[in-house]
């Protein structure tokens, strides 16, 4: 996806784009870290010094509502948002550098059925994520 088709979508949903808010668009366009509201917040407030960390965490919302970037679950607690994959992926991310990417497949039959057994629930959807050190980080 281009900047533009993300700043149709926040207008086609009623939200203003604002420079700060096509700001923080660009870092996400440009970047494949996992990033937290902190680090996106320090990196927009370089082009445009006078955005809030509200108007930052609110875009996130927004962006997160919209499907256009997801909340990443860490092991200390804090979450971190990237691009939404294309289509069904399963993350990888690296505990060292933030690095993250999108790997295909969805062979977990066996598992949905062990779980859907044992539970008794029907399993609709699963988000599988996986932690490890990248080839630059190992």
């Amino acid at each position: 996806m281009e900047i533009n088709d993300w700043v149709i979508k926040l207008t086609e949903s009623g939200y203003r784009v604002t420079a700060p808010r096509r700001g923080i668009i660009e870092i996400f366009l440009a970047s494949s870290l996992a990033l937290d509201p902190v680090t996106i917040y320090d990196t927009v407030r370089q082009k445009h010094p006078g955005v809030g960390l509200v108007t930052v965490y609110r875009t996130l919302d927004k962006l997160e509502e919209l499907g256009l970037i997801q909340r990443v679950h860490q092991p200390e607690g804090c979450h971190m948002y990237l691009r939404s994959p294309q289509g069904h992926e399963h993350l990888l991310i690296c505990s060292r550098c933030k690095k993250a990417i999108y790997v295909s497949g969805d062979d977990l039959n066996d598992l949905t059925k062990m779980v859907e057994k044992v539970t008794g629930y029907r399993v609709a959807e699963h988000w599988l994520q996986f932690w490890g050190l990248c080839p630059e980080c190992k």
